[in-house]
């Protein structure tokens, strides 16, 4: 859990360096990993940074959430790496678009699919590293006995077209370490 939550909680920080005026973010999370947030919300306090945490678990809530999030005036969102969110792809990227709401996202598919920004694990690299631990366990191991890994490679990707249609201006520092950019 604590790669996850540092790797959302970057995710806010390049929220931030990407809007000038990070007055307020909102870091939507799935119903089921909720209990996280209380971390994401103390390092948003050091950062002196509004957090609002909204959640989701149906089609509905999503558009309840992203609804509430233009309300609220908020100036970025910080996607949760939830698998539900991972199958409402098209959806989310949809409802950022419409509301004109920066979303930094935890997987790059999402900016393939016109997403602003991701910064999270390869699942390319996950799958095939999956495989070999299911390899592994098919000649024998035992489960137990195997590591726990983290992702080997954490990559920042940006979409150049998403960011002008928001009339963002995407920092030269970003760009640099950026692993990926889509124009």
């Amino acid at each position: 859990m604590g790669a996850v939550l540092s790797q959302a909680n970057l995710r806010h920080v390049l929220a931030k360096r990407c809007s000038k005026s990070l007055s307020c973010a909102v870091s939507l999370w799935g119903a089921a990993n909720y209990f996280a947030c209380a971390a994401l919300q103390e390092a948003a306090l050091i950062r002196r940074q509004k957090l609002v945490v909204e959640t989701a678990g149906t089609e509905g809530e999503l558009e309840t959430a992203f609804a509430g999030i233009a309300r609220q005036h908020a100036t970025a969102v910080v996607l949760d790496a939830d698998p539900f969110f991972t199958t409402r792809r098209d959806q989310l990227v949809a409802l950022a678009a419409r509301y004109a709401i920066p979303v930094v996202y935890p997987q790059r598919a999402f900016v393939l699919s016109g997403g602003l920004m991701s910064y999270g694990g390869d699942l390319r690299i996950a799958y095939r590293d999956a495989g070999s631990y299911i390899g592994r366990i098919l000649k024998g191991a035992k489960p137990a006995d195997l590591p726990v890994q983290q992702a080997p490679k954490v990559e920042l990707v940006i979409n150049l077209k998403t960011a002008k249609a928001l009339g963002l201006a995407v920092p030269m520092s970003l760009l640099g370490r950026a692993d990926e950019l889509i124009e």
